[in-house]
């Protein structure tokens, strides 16, 4: 990923404008990754050539100007807190990383799930949280805001929130067992804004199935651990597919990263 990768519109960067906090999100551009993880995968663990995966994360940290941390994604509610050590050797078991340590990334990968960046005021600690729904259920942003507040001594209402590109709500169909953790009742299907009930397919199991809105989900989870600046989720990885990886619709295919950082001054 060349230095200017961001001025050519190859990678994502949060319109927050806060001081002291650097953050961006990759999309498919910029690697050596030959199909179907082309170009820039991140993941190792996809069936990727290993070389070209390692190349990849070279020019990854080179754009950051940071060193990245990365994490062993397990769909859960666990954060936390990195510094440059973690930079090497095993990944630590999370889906979601703090730090206060300058020139440190917090980093989530995803292709389909959500990723939430957050940064506190001044840039005093950030965080990253990979937001499925089962992670998302569990509770993983809130823990990671919650971490972001203790580090920088803040309040919810001080910290902002980016949420990068996602499966959208148009594509991502579910069944009553993604329902049920956020408080809604398969049995009254209009119950909850976030699902929607489909009646223009039949599966052949013939349970029912609604579209679900992922990013709408955490939207609501951060407003009410008191989140009021929230950014981003505008694009679906699944429909944008020149742009993003999708595990939904091509199964074998890369992995993105959204990452954060604290700049030094």
């Amino acid at each position: 990923m060349p230095a200017d990768a961001a001025a050519r519109g190859d990678v994502l960067v949060p319109a927050w404008d806060v001081d002291g906090v650097g953050a961006l999100m990759t999309t498919r551009a910029g690697g050596v990754s030959r199909s179907p993880w082309d170009t820039l995968n991140l993941g190792t663990a996809v069936g990727d050539d290993p070389a070209a995966v390692a190349e990849n994360r070279r020019r990854f940290a080179r754009a950051l100007g940071a060193r990245p941390v990365y994490l062993r994604q397990v769909h859960g509610a666990t954060v936390v807190m990195v510094s440059a050590a973690d930079a090497e050797g095993d990944p630590p078991e999370a889906d979601g990383a703090v730090t206060d340590e300058v020139g440190v990334a917090c980093v989530v990968q995803v292709a389909d799930c959500l990723p939430v960046l957050f940064a506190a005021p001044d840039g005093r600690a950030v965080g990253a949280a990979h937001a499925g729904w089962r992670g998302l259920a569990a509770g993983v942003v809130e823990r990671t805001l919650e971490h972001v507040c203790a580090l920088a001594g803040c309040a919810p209402q001080e910290v902002r929130a980016w949420l990068g590109p996602c499966i959208g709500p148009r594509r991502f169909e579910v069944g009553a067992d993604v329902l049920q953790p956020f408080g809604a009742d398969p049995q009254a299907p209009s119950a909850h804004p976030r699902f929607v009930p489909r009646t223009d397919v039949h599966r052949p199991d013939g349970r029912p199935r609604w579209l679900a809105d992922l990013a709408g989900l955490a939207r609501d989870r951060l407003g009410a651990a008191g989140v009021t600046a929230i950014d981003g989720a505008s694009a679906c990885t699944v429909e944008e597919g020149s742009r993003f990886f999708s595990f939904r619709r091509d199964g074998v295919t890369g992995r993105h990263a959204a990452a954060v950082w604290r700049v030094g001054g």
